[in-house]
């Protein structure tokens, strides 16, 4: 299946279970077109091999056997010096530098850990991703980029305060599993963001189309995806979503600023005709 068929296969259901080092490899070949995914995909089912032996006894033993190995005996780490690089947001990336950011960092340890055998998911708190290993009704949350340090419910609150600077009360519901398809919109979203502050348009626009095929409802992407269009020399293109944008959302405060857009678009794409 390719990439867009799975990406709109998860729009209708974000749960399905795809692969998500396959398809955050796939997302990265927007960027490296000439990425070998089999032998990126050949590399992680190698360290699920090698982690194996470290796998043994209660599940807390396991976690600390798979940190240990990724984090220790790979070297894999987070990248707190250049968090913002985008590098740390492409899986290929991460391989090859092994380092990432905390969502990337995760996503290693739910692929290596779920082809050893381990149930890992992801965690979406704000301001921070950590990963959950689940067995047997026996949770354990630990968190990939600060080397996989186990981590209570009180240690989270504080370490979300900490990079929020906001105060932060953990629900039972904020530990709940993130489907796939919003790890994928939080990898893409990291993205876009860096690539706006870079005031990089057409890889920003790149990066929202693809937010657009997981989310295609969420209209404040159209109008995202519109602007950057028009930023990035590209009018055409741009017209379809603001059109998007202002038919969905006729009583949103920046419709005049948006209807100015998209009149700019078309006037400047009836001038090539």
């Amino acid at each position: 299946m390719d990439l867009d068929t799975s990406l709109a296969a998860l729009a209708r259901e974000p749960d399905k279970p795809f692969d998500l080092a396959d398809l955050a490899l796939r997302l990265a070949a927007d960027e490296y077109p000439t990425l070998d995914l089999e032998a990126y995909l050949g590399e992680i089912a190698g360290m699920a091999h090698e982690v194996k032996p470290y796998l043994r006894g209660p599940l807390g033993a396991c976690v600390n056997g798979l940190c240990r190995y990724l984090f220790h005996d790979m070297g894999f780490r987070g990248n707190q010096e250049e968090y913002y690089d985008p590098r740390n947001s492409y899986f290929n990336q991460v391989l090859d530098r092994k380092t990432g950011i905390p969502i990337t960092l995760s996503a290693l340890a739910m692929a290596v850990g779920a082809r050893a055998g381990l149930h890992i998911v992801g965690i979406g708190l704000p301001g921070h991703f950590l990963a959950k290993a689940i067995d047997d009704g026996e949770e354990i949350l630990f968190d990939p980029f600060h080397g996989g340090r186990v981590l209570s419910v009180e240690e989270c609150e504080r370490l979300v305060q900490r990079v929020t600077k906001a105060p932060f009360h953990a629900t039972s519901e904020a530990f709940h599993a993130v489907p796939l398809a919003f790890i994928l919109v939080r990898i893409l979203s990291n993205l876009k963001s860096i690539y706006l502050r870079n005031r990089d348009f057409a890889r920003s626009a790149r990066v929202i189309k693809r937010v657009t095929q997981l989310v295609p409802n969420d209209l404040m992407q159209q109008r995202d995806l519109g602007v950057a269009l028009m930023s990035a020399g590209q009018p055409g293109q741009a017209i379809r979503a603001l059109r998007s944008y202002l038919e969905g959302m006729p009583e949103a405060s920046d419709v005049e600023s948006v209807r100015q857009l998209l009149r700019r678009a078309q006037g400047e794409v009836a001038r090539w005709n």
